[in-house]
């Protein structure tokens, strides 16, 4: 089954500030977590390490996050590839 990632916002001012908030809650949180990781860690690692610890902080957090998640691409209506996200978090965001 393919993720349905939250890619539109709604029109009305209402809805999509929730939707906003929302947004920009979880980047905040994904930022710190980042931060976090990477002081710990520091630089010289390969990527796998970084999306490993990024996905344990952020699963600390309380977020629901998946690693390694396909999906496909569409332009125009159709498919015009694959993609796999490192990390998915709270089906709204990807890294």
């Amino acid at each position: 089954m393919q993720p349905q990632l939250k890619t539109d916002f709604a029109t009305d001012g209402a809805q999509m500030d929730a939707d906003t908030e929302q947004v920009n809650s979880i980047t905040e949180r994904i930022i710190g977590a980042a931060y976090r990781v990477h002081n710990a860690l520091g630089c010289g690692f390969l990527e796998k390490v970084y999306e490993n610890a990024m996905a344990h902080e952020l699963g600390k957090m309380g977020l629901r996050v998946r690693q390694q998640v396909g999906m496909k691409v569409w332009y125009d209506g159709i498919v015009v590839g694959d993609y796999v996200a490192d990390l998915l978090v709270e089906d709204l965001i990807e890294r």
